[in-house]
């Protein structure tokens, strides 16, 4: 009696193998894209893999055994992608590495250790640096690279001491390339470099397997810097000591507000502010505000943003240090009255934030004194629990003037 055979498949792999010209992802375009490594690139092939299956369909036909044979690369391709990554785990990761606002900040007194006390609230906004990273082969350095020029890519940048800082807590010793991609102004009062350096802590973390807490990072991330453990909350907290004491205050203010933020040229940094001479000399702790940081904080949460709540103790002396700058904020409150709700500096200078409006005044358009200026569009942002800062679609430093982000290498 003759029994039949149904082949299922026809292909063989001989005549059926990947052409040269073809795709060259392993992955199939319905899988999502797994974590990447080293080995297993877009347009990368392994070779010696065939994803060859063998089946004996049937019986007998007058004595002859029919073999069916079915190849099926795709189903190979991923099992070999799966493989690889379970293999070398993550080896890329890229991240949006946010600034943030003062919204109010008191000076609330002069510490033995130099410093002061101040009490602030910080949020995160919309403005931010890209922060790619890679697994480097090298057991002993890092290496950083930056799209502007004068930004230091030595040990002397706080990604580099935050990875140090990582590797002398947890004694893991991976050690990375690291590109940034900066968009945020340098000297500006927005935190730039800080959330640069919690961005590298959370990413030295993932590649090792998260085995410090986000608690754990934002101790250890006061031992390089003042305003860094703030980053580790959810975007908006009420900051005291010398602004390492973060408390998580939800959703203060509604995340679309909308905001815009001009910086002239010249820096102001943190160290000319607190520690200049002259600065020094001139301010005096009975010249600030008198207003209590807690009833700032509930007039702000309870009815919203107004110029009496967004005070600065750190603008008359950046205004010492540079007095353009108070002409400036001068003439956004002139030239904005129905635009904007509350005009204030950010952090210690030099980036003044006018709130209510994403546009700058006309003038800083028109005039040739400010044909130099960095401005952005910017609104509020935070995160979730476990998750790092997400940039969104929208988000995108903005310039009146040709050459006007020039001022982001200044």
């Amino acid at each position: 009696m003759a029994c039949s055979a149904h082949l299922v498949s026809q292909s063989l792999y001989s005549s059926h193998r990947a052409s040269p010209g073809g795709p060259r992802n392993l992955r199939s375009q319905g899988r999502p894209p797994a974590r990447a490594s080293p080995s297993a690139r877009p347009g990368s092939r392994v070779s010696g893999c065939r994803g060859v299956s063998l089946r004996v369909a049937a019986s007998f036909e007058q004595g002859r055994r029919q073999v069916e044979v079915s190849y099926d690369p795709q189903a190979r391709f991923n099992q070999i992608a799966d493989q690889i990554d379970k293999d070398a785990g993550m080896t890329r990761l890229n991240l949006f590495s946010p600034c943030k606002i003062n919204v109010f900040l008191r000076i609330t007194g002069k510490r033995p250790d130099g410093f002061h006390d101040l009490a602030s609230l910080f949020h995160v906004i919309s403005l931010g640096d890209t922060i790619k990273f890679s697994l480097s082969p090298s057991k002993s350095r890092d290496r950083l690279s930056t799209n502007v020029p004068g930004v230091p890519v030595d040990e002397s940048n706080l990604i580099i001491k935050a990875l140090n800082l990582y590797r002398q807590k947890t004694g893991t010793n991976n050690f990375f390339w690291i590109h940034l991609d900066k968009k945020v102004p340098t000297g500006a009062g927005l935190g730039g470099g800080s959330s640069n350096a919690a961005t590298a802590l959370w990413a030295a973390n993932q590649f090792a397997g998260c085995i410090a807490s986000e608690k754990d990072l934002q101790e250890w991330s006061g031992e390089i810097g003042s305003d860094i453990p703030f980053f580790f909350s959810r975007g908006a907290a009420y900051c005291t000591g010398r602004g390492e004491i973060v408390q998580d205050i939800p959703n203060p203010l509604p995340e679309n507000l909308p905001m815009v933020l001009i910086k002239p040229p010249e820096a102001c940094s943190t160290a000319e502010v607190y520690k200049n001479l002259l600065v020094l000399q001139r301010f005096r702790l009975e010249q600030t505000s008198q207003a209590d940081p807690m009833t700032l904080l509930e007039e702000i949460t309870q009815n919203g943003i107004s110029q009496d709540v967004c005070v600065n103790d750190l603008e008359p002396p950046a205004f010492e240090v540079l007095p353009s700058l108070k002409r400036l904020k001068k003439r956004i409150i002139a030239a904005g009255r129905d635009d904007y709700s509350a005009v204030f500096m950010s952090g210690s200078g030099s980036t003044i934030v006018g709130i209510g409006s994403p546009d700058p005044p006309a003038f800083v358009y028109d005039d040739e004194d400010y044909k130099d200026v960095f401005v952005s569009e910017a609104c509020l942002l935070t995160r979730d629990e476990n998750e790092w800062y997400r940039e969104p679609i929208s988000a995108n430093a903005t310039s009146g003037k040709e050459g006007l982000q020039a001022s982001v290498a200044d």
